[in-house]
């Protein structure tokens, strides 16, 4: 897959753009999804288990996201343990994401609705 096509996929739910997130910089099992999307947001978005594992299972099924065999060091790490990365494709629509809402908050600025940035 040479250059993804992202537009299938947009816009992306939520939780989805959040698990891309979480997933961006490293490989990481559901919990510590869930601890990621918390604490980037400050608390605002808490991701229940049932909404990340359906969440998870699209995004696998749609080759956003691919469960990952390289593991930590077995005396920080618990077998039961599921990994997931962001893939090439997953990369493509976090980054297309990314441009749709900025686009929308340049057109919520323009009309008065969203502060202006700070310098």
């Amino acid at each position: 897959m040479t250059n993804p096509d992202p537009s299938p996929f947009l816009p992306l739910p939520l939780a989805t753009f959040h698990i891309l997130l979480a997933t961006a910089d490293e490989a990481r099992h559901g919990y510590a999804i869930i601890q990621e999307v918390e604490a980037r947001t400050g608390g605002a978005l808490r991701l229940s288990a049932g909404t990340l594992y359906r969440s998870i299972q699209r995004m696998l099924e749609d080759g956003l996201i691919e469960e990952v065999r390289e593991r930590p060091a077995p005396e920080d790490d618990d077998e039961r343990r599921r990994y997931y990365r962001i893939t090439r494709l997953g990369s493509a629509v976090a980054r297309a994401e990314a441009s749709r809402l900025t686009e929308l908050v340049a057109f919520a600025r323009a009309a008065g609705l969203a502060p202006e940035t700070r310098s």
